[in-house]
Order: C-alpha cells, then sequence, then structure tokens
C-alpha cells in the first residue's frame, strides 16, 4: 500500500503539485547548536550521524531564534504567531498557566482541512501547549490531528514511566520515551490513508532532562553506570547519550521511510525547542542559557532536508524565527494562500515563509528576529528581545537594557551600553529599538546620541510623514549609497540607487528607512508614509 504514495506524487507531480510531499517536523527538547559538530560553535558535541545525514540534502541555517522555553516555541510554531499574540509565554506548569486558545488555526488544520490535496496529520510526543486535565485530552486532535500519542505535559519525570495521551485516552508507559515516540509514529502511519500525503510533528522530550541513562543499543553506555551520584556529577555525558539514542530512533524513522519508498518524497525539519539547560551548557556563564533571553538561551538548530531544497548541502545565514515554520510548512504543503483561513480576531500572523531561501532564490526574508518571555508573577529574566545580523538587543521588563555585538562577542560578555559606541554600534542600536518599539507597541529607547558625522541634524528625511516621494537633506559632503525601506515584518519594499525614494503605490503606514552612505556608514530612520 505504501507504494501507493509514490504512484500518487509521480500523478501530482504531472498536475503541477509539486509542493504538497510529506512533511516531518522533528523537535528535540532543549539543545543548542554546539552539541552538533556541523555547526561552528561546536563544543563537546554528541554523535548525530542520522541528524547530520539531513545536511547532504538539506540546508543547515546558522542564525534561528526560538523562546527562551518550550511552551512558547511550540505554540508559536504551531500558530506562526509571537508569544504576546498567544499569551503562551512562559512554561505551561499547571491549569492556571496561560494556554493555547483552540481557536487558533493550526498548522495541522491548514494541511488537514485547506491543502489542495488534504494531508494526514499525525503528533507524537511532548505536547505542552496545555495542561494535562482529561477536559482537554482530545485538544490536539480538535486543532487539527488525525492522531496524537505521547505525553501532554512538559518533561517527564521517568524516561521508563510516565503517562500518555492517545487520542483522548490516558495510559502508562514503560518503554523508554523516545523509543515510545517513533513506535506511536510509525504505527500511526502503517494505518493512515495511503493515497493522501501526511504530516508528522514529531516531539522528543529528549534530551531534555532527567538524564536517564538510555538503553545501551541506543547509544555508547560505556563508562555510564546510570547512578543517580554519576548523574549529578557527569550530566554532560548523559546528555550526550540522550542526543544519540534519539539520533538513533530517528534513524530507525528513516529506514521505515526508505522502507517504504517514502523518503524521497519527504520534506524533513529539524529543530530545537529552545537553548541547552544550564546543567549542561558549555559556556562560561550558564546563567545565561534555557529560560534567558541571551542568545544561547534561544539559538537552535535547525535544519531543512528533502525533495523541496534546490541546490542542496547549503549553509543559510537567514534571520529565522521559529514561528516562520508555520508558513513554511504551509507552502510546502501547496497552501499559499494560507493567510486566507486564519480567523480574522487572530490576525496578525508573523511568520515569514522561508520557502524562498528553501528553492535558493536570493530573497532577503527578515532585517529581524524576535522572542520574549513573561510569567506569572514576573521574574527578573523576563523581557523582550531583538536581533539584526550583527547586533542583539535586550529590553528586560524591569527597565533594564542589555546590548552586544553578537559578529565579535558571541558569547556576550561585552554590554555596549556600558560602553563608548561608535557610529555602526548607535545606528544597530536605534534600529533594533525602534522595530522592537513599534512590534510590541510599547516600550522607549535609551538617548544615545549620534557622533557628530551621523547627528540628526545633518541627516533628514523630508518630508516625513510622506505622501509620494522621499529626499535625504543635509547629508554634509558624504553621499548616499542606497536606500532600502522597509515594513516593521522586516519585509523589503522599495530600493534605490540615489537619495530620492518614489513611494507611489506603497501602502500607508510606519516604516524603517536604511540609508547607506559612501563612508560605509548606515542609518536607520524611521518614515511615516500617509
Amino acid at each position: 500500500m505504501k507504494k501507493m504514495i509514490s504512484l500518487v506524487f509521480i500523478m501530482m507531480l504531472g498536475f503541477g503539485l509539486y509542493a504538497q510531499q510529506n512533511i516531518i517536523l522533528i523537535i528535540a527538547d532543549d539543545v543548542s547548536p554546539d552539541y552538533f559538530g556541523f555547526y561552528p560553535t561546536s563544543g563537546d558535541t554528541a554523535k548525530a550521524p542520522n541528524i547530520r545525514s539531513l545536511l547532504s540534502k538539506g540546508i543547515r541555517f546558522d542564525m534561528a531564534w526560538a523562546s527562551p522555553v518550550c511552551s512558547p516555541t511550540r505554540a508559536g510554531i504551531f500558530t506562526g504567531r509571537y508569544p504576546f499574540r498567544t499569551g503562551v509565554g512562559a512554561v505551561i506548569s499547571n491549569a492556571s498557566s496561560p494556554q493555547l486558545d483552540t481557536a487558533e488555526m493550526s498548522i495541522a488544520r491548514l494541511l488537514k482541512y485547506h491543502a489542495p490535496i488534504k494531508y494526514n496529520t499525525g503528533s507524537a510526543g511532548k505536547w505542552h501547549m496545555h495542561s494535562m486535565s482529561p477536559n482537554k485530552y482530545l485538544y490536539p486532535n480538535i486543532m487539527g490531528y488525525d492522531f496524537y500519542s505521547g505525553n501532554f505535559n512538559g518533561a517527564i519525570t521517568d524516561y521508563y514511566q510516565y503517562p500518555r495521551i492517545t487520542n483522548g485516552v490516558l495510559d502508562t508507559v514503560y518503554t523508554y520515551a523516545t523509543t515510545q515516540t517513533v513506535d506511536d509514529a510509525l504505527s500511526w502511519m502503517d494505518t493512515m490513508n495511503t493515497a493522501n500525503p501526511f504530516f508528522l510533528w514529531l516531539a522528543f522530550n529528549a534530551p531534555h532532562s532527567p538524564y536517564h541513562l538510555p538503553p545501551a543499543n541506543l547509544c555508547d553506555t560505556n563508562g555510564l553506570p546510570g547512578t543517580t551520584a554519576h548523574i549529578q556529577a557527569n550530566p554532560e555525558k548523559y546528555f550526550k547519550a540522550a542526543i544519540q539514542a534519539m539520533d538513533t530512533e530517528i534513524g530507525r524513522l528513516f529506514q521505515y521511510l526508505n522502507a517504504h519508498n517514502l523518503m524521497d518524497s519527504t520534506n524533513i525539519i529539524f529543530i530545537g525547542d529552545n537553548g541547552n539547560g544550564n546543567q549542561v551548557a558549555q559556556i562560561a556563564n550558564p546563567n545565561k542559557s534555557k529560560g534567558t533571553l541571551y542568545d544561547y538561551g534561544v539559538h537552535v538548530p535547525m535544519i531543512i532536508s528533502g525533495p523541496a531544497v534546490v541546490n542542496p548541502g547549503r549553509v543559510s545565514q537567514a534571520l529565522v524565527n521559529t514561528p516562520d515554520l508555520f508558513a513554511t510548512l504551509s507552502e510546502l504543503g501547496g497552501l499559499n494562500n494560507w493567510i486566507n483561513y486564519v480567523p480574522a480576531n487572530k490576525l496578525p500572523v508573523d511568520s515569514k515563509s522561508l520557502i524562498s531561501i528553501i528553492k535558493d532564490q536570493p530573497v532577503n526574508t527578515r532585517t529581524w528576529i524576535f522572542t520574549e518571555q513573561f510569567n506569572s508573577p514576573a521574574i527578573a529574566a523576563d523581557g523582550k528581545t531583538i536581533r539584526d545580523e550583527d547586533y542583539h538587543l535586550i529590553r528586560f521588563d524591569n527597565g533594564n537594557e542589555e546590548f552586544y555585538n553578537q559578529r565579535i562577542d558571541t558569547f556576550e560578555n561585552n554590554n555596549l551600553l556600558l560602553t563608548t559606541m561608535n557610529a555602526t554600534d548607535i545606528s544597530h542600536y536605534h534600529f533594533l529599538c525602534d522595530s522592537l518599539s513599534a512590534l510590541v507597541g510599547s516600550g522607549s529607547c535609551l538617548p544615545l546620541g549620534l557622533p557628530s558625522t551621523v547627528s540628526p541634524s545633518l541627516v533628514e528625511i523630508y518630508p516625513n510623514p510622506a505622501q509620494d516621494f522621499i529626499r535625504i537633506q543635509k547629508l554634509s559632503n558624504d553621499l548616499v549609497l542606497s536606500l532600502e525601506l522597509y515594513s516593521l515584518s522586516g519585509s523589503l519594499h522599495r530600493h534605490a540607487f540615489t537619495s530620492e525614494m518614489d513611494l507611489s503605490g506603497i501602502s500607508p503606514g510606519y516604516y524603517l528607512l536604511k540609508i547607506k552612505l559612501g563612508s560605509g556608514i548606515l542609518i536607520h530612520r524611521s518614515l511615516i508614509k500617509e
């Protein structure tokens, strides 16, 4: 029966529905890029040959951001919306925690009900978008999954015994969790409708704590007795073992796909949901890991691999937010008009499709990425953060700000706001601060002065607000090389190689103008189009 799927895809190619291939989203729990040997920031790495095998058929993304903790990341991927829109800004720990509205348009609903050829939809593993109570057991099915089986809450307390919900029914599992997650996925694939493509959300608990010793057939357990004392003294060793065990089970999934002639018609995305926990952080200051807005807490590994990728084996430096997977998965599923199916009260959607990158087209999808966290009651680490290609701004809810040049300060040891900044530093600060304030509708920027060479009195946009055109005036002796006009979502709307720009056809609203000078200085200014 599985061979029928290959025939279906041959027919689809003939009808031009190239994009409707199978899709698997694999989410690893609590892991930064540095435990994988194929990232430039790699430290003490784990054995992960099956995950590594995705690289030859895919794209490695080096600048992907998630939320600082798991629930907001999952809600963001599922809906394409930032936490301040979904209300899920922290770990869902009990019934009083803010949880995902079941009226949200989910990626599962889009693919199941609205794709040109309707998808089989399945989810196996960690849910963690709602608290665990009997009245919520069917929420995954209500929100678009034909099949759901996994643990509802966040971290399981025992990898060898935990509660599982399967299509609304509670039982207890005694199989190693990583193995059980793949078992459940394969069982569903054995029974799904083979005349249609499938979407699988595969969410592992691994390598999240507790760092229990995996079965010896899944990883190298030499020198790992698995005692509590040894685990506490050597958490990194068990963390790496959990990654290797997860990779082995991912390999079993790949074997299944190959055996059923599905691998060549399946796009696979691998991603982490937030950075490493402080017990296994490979940075000098582990207090800047999971649960924080520092880059190490939100920077995650990400690979997109499969037949949709043009010129595979690439590395992308594009700025990516994990909610971008919502639009990307929709369009991989042939649903380019997905926005039409989102209820008006669930707009805007923040997701920006990565299809142009997948197709190897020279399109810059973002000029900044954003994430946040907010707890109730509030904690000191709560706040919002934004970065561009080089700089990272953190605005804590207590009013403090930190600002880093990550191009030269990867692990964020030098807060530039405590130093004398140059014109480039200040320009990036204003761009990020203005973008953040415009996105969330609140907050103010620190009163940083610009050096006299790029003083606001010497660089002006006229008129502003504008209607049909703008002109750069009072520019001293420097030349304007180019102007770029961006929306607040980061989309490039217009590009000019003079000191003037035609704004006809541009919708009214608030924009950001990037001015590049002959001296190499970049200036960012706000612009209102009437």
